[in-house]
């Protein structure tokens, strides 16, 4: 048996169910050339028949790409499989997934049917498909909850059918991950043509489990995962493909490998997220703003030693340039020394020793502390405001394309730029750029209702300039204003760092 995992990446199909995320055909289109130079091998585009625009983006896609699988959802219908086989007329490799319930509770409630015609319906749709393609990938939905001795009759049955892929999917993340790695193994001793189909775990996250089960799933025969960036996908999401990636790269124990390139994660990350506007949990595992942070004085202390101490990963290995040491009222003077030293100050131990003291006070009084509250600490007054807002003004709205005019005050001089952008905010961020003539990458941009009896809009942004990062805030009735005063906040740091204290050396962890 191959050792090799094949990525079924479902992100642009399960991932797009969630309320709220939905992308056109030119944004998945975009993410769809993203994982093929990400290394997934096969990407779920769509379920045609849902709608038009799901036909058209399957279409599309089909087009886009050239070496991954472009694979259609069906039920196990002869309408949906005409329509997916007309989507995927461009694709030069490609699959239909077909499938049906294979649990009790489906089979009774969902089709009021039983299990001989369950399997029967399953049978004619992977024969019908397989007129159209040669890949067919049958599903048996629900399989976590249903019976393993039927499940394996039902497996049997589609492999004899054609399918070359059998889904096993714990739909409702119900299953604890010994119980479905049990039923893999169960399959792979008691299906007889199983040599001639891969089995493939589609996994959800109802109970914190998705991963686990996945990875259970492979120890047990399975070669093949269907995962989403971030983990995203109906109620509580699917399995995230960055973890099963890096899981399966850091446990050297394990002998499995995909074809995944791990430097590509954090922007994949980050593009999904954008794209599809659902934030990610700062906590998030590989991903998160703070899966590479650091806070404690003693994991702080055992990171600057050497980073093994509290790294199981490179941040390098997933493209996230370095680690952070996040500065709070539990660091120790390692981290202090740490930052002061990355802002060009050199203290001896004993200078050392007051500062730390003085910090500890400032650091009790707010939750963290940013290199500007360091320069105040330091000092004795808070980095020059270098960037004065002086006039923004915006027109947007349908058929218009958004156009931003903004006049910054910059060390005292005027200066003014106009763009436009596919938003309102995204016109004057660009604007502003414009107007500092620098390249600013947008990592991070949070936006929250404070509510109260005024619609009031606060911004949290983070911006990265010449691979140093930068935190923004800003609050305004106004959220474009909202979005103008932290950009500014993020780029008067910029500026303060490098005119009141220029950086003698950049250390990284």
């Amino acid at each position: 048996m191959s050792d090799k995992i094949f990525i079924f990446d479902t992100t642009l199909r399960d991932g797009e169910q969630v309320p709220g995320c939905q992308l056109d055909t030119n944004e998945k289109i975009v993410i769809a050339k993203e994982l093929e130079l990400l290394g997934v091998d096969v990407i779920e585009a769509g379920f045609p028949i849902s709608s038009p625009e799901d036909f058209k983006s399957v279409v599309e896609i089909s087009k886009a790409v050239n070496d991954p699988i472009v694979c259609a959802l069906t039920r196990a219908v002869m309408s949906d499989i005409d329509c997916a086989a007309e989507s995927l007329k461009y694709a030069k490799r490609k699959r239909i997934h077909t499938g049906i319930g294979a649990s009790d509770f489906h089979i009774k409630h969902k089709f009021n049917s039983t299990r001989e015609q369950i399997i029967e319906r399953g049978v004619a749709a992977v024969k019908y498909a397989k007129k159209f393609v040669e890949d067919i990938e049958f599903y048996a939905e629900d399989a976590g909850r249903a019976d393993n001795a039927f499940l394996a009759q039902m497996v049997e049955a589609m492999i004899k059918a054609g399918a070359t892929v059998i889904n096993i999917p714990d739909t409702t993340g119900y299953c604890l991950p010994q119980a479905y790695g049990e039923k893999i193994k169960y399959l792979m001793d008691h299906v007889s043509n199983i040599d001639r189909a891969i089995l493939s775990c589609h996994c959800h996250n109802d109970l914190g489990m998705a991963t686990a089960n996945t990875i259970s799933g492979i120890q047990n025969g399975a070669r093949q995962v269907e995962v989403t960036i971030n983990g995203i996908g109906e109620r509580a999401g699917n399995t995230s493909l960055e973890e099963v990636a890096m899981i399966l790269k850091t446990h050297q124990s394990l002998p499995y490998h995909t074809d995944i390139n791990t430097r590509k994660i954090h922007y994949m990350s980050t593009l999904v997220s954008k794209m599809m506007r659902m934030p990610i949990q700062p906590n998030k595992a590989i991903v998160g703003r703070n899966a590479f942070a650091h806070s404690s004085g003693i994991h702080q202390d055992g990171v600057l030693k050497n980073r093994d101490n509290y790294e199981i990963m490179a941040p390098e290995d997933v493209g996230v340039t370095e680690s952070s040491i996040v500065l709070s009222a539990r660091s120790g003077k390692a981290a202090l020394n740490f930052h002061l030293t990355r802002l060009g100050y050199k203290l001896e131990k004993e200078t050392l020793e007051a500062t730390y003291e003085r910090f500890l006070k400032l650091a009790d009084e707010q939750k963290d502390v940013c290199d500007e509250d360091l320069i105040m600490l330091m000092e004795g007054k808070r980095p020059d405001s270098h960037i004065e807002i002086s006039h923004v003004q915006v027109v947007c709205g349908q058929p218009l394309q958004p156009v931003s005019t903004v006049e910054l005050i910059v060390n005292g001089e005027a200066r003014r730029e106009s763009a436009t952008g596919n938003g309102p905010i995204n016109a004057t961020l660009r604007a502003i750029d414009k107007i500092m003539g620098v390249t600013i990458v947008l990592e991070e941009f949070l936006v929250q209702s404070m509510g109260g009896s005024r619609e009031t809009g606060k911004v949290h942004l983070r911006i990265n300039y010449d691979g140093q990062t930068y935190q923004g805030f800003g609050v305004e009735e106004d959220i474009v204003m909202a979005s103008v005063i932290a950009y500014v906040n993020a780029l008067n740091k910029i500026m303060a760092f490098k005119v009141d204290k220029p950086v003698k050396q950049k250390i990284a962890v």
